[in-house]
């Protein structure tokens, strides 16, 4: 095996983030963490100045979302790969960053030997979806509607599971009641609460609602 050393930048707005990904991937033989970087400006920079093979990256950004800069970054440097390593778990998320040019797709509840594995696979060529990212795309393939759904590009789809959390969140559930009704954790619950108002681009419940009942998703007793 060749001794390149896989040469990682670590996307994300969180510092915090950053410099823990740092710590563990130092430790593992032939992989190099060169830097960090809190937006799309640091990260052209870092680019310009130091050979990067693999970018890890956030899908919630500040400025413009990771999405769209994995797209900027692969037109303008099509050796660098992209894993986006992100708390979305939902597949129009999941399709969008893929069709972007991202060669990999792993959450960041995952384990740091998936990172690892992740990075190196992608290195050679290769792509790599997390356990979990399968399972999402694999229950998605009962539902050939909600797939075709997803390339429309001009309205936010959610996804089955998201209108019910959204019907309960009309009836004023709170996310431990959501939970309950819907046999998921509460972390979940918060997952599928940020990707809806991320989708619906509303900023409260108030105008989440609104939108809800203008477009029929959902009806008030």
């Amino acid at each position: 095996m060749a001794d390149h050393i896989i040469k990682v930048l670590i996307v994300d707005d969180h510092q915090l983030m950053i410099e823990g990904l740092k710590v563990l991937l130092e430790d593992e033989l032939g992989i190099k963490v060169v830097s960090g970087a809190a937006s799309m400006g640091e990260a052209i920079k870092i680019l310009e100045q130091q050979q990067v093979d693999i970018i890890l990256m956030d899908i919630n950004m500040p400025e413009i979302s990771g999405i769209d800069m994995t797209k900027k970054i692969r037109e303008l440097y099509p050796a660098v790969k992209v894993i986006a390593l992100t708390m979305h778990e939902d597949i129009s998320v999941i399709s969008k960053m893929i069709k972007a040019g991202a060669s990999g797709y792993i959450l960041k509840r995952t384990n740091m030997q998936e990172v690892v594995d992740a990075i190196r696979a992608v290195h050679q060529n290769g792509r790599y979806l997390s356990a979990s990212v399968q399972h999402v795309i694999m229950d998605n393939l009962m539902s050939p509607e909600e797939l075709l759904d997803t390339a429309e590009e001009d309205k936010p789809v959610l996804s089955s599971r998201e209108l019910e959390v959204l019907q309960l969140i009309a009836k004023e559930f709170s996310n431990e009641q959501i939970g309950e009704a819907l046999y998921i954790s509460e972390r979940t619950v918060e997952a599928h609460r940020r990707n809806i108002f991320i989708k619906t681009k509303t900023k409260s419940i108030v105008g989440l609602i609104k939108y809800a009942l203008n477009e029929g998703l959902v009806e008030l007793d």
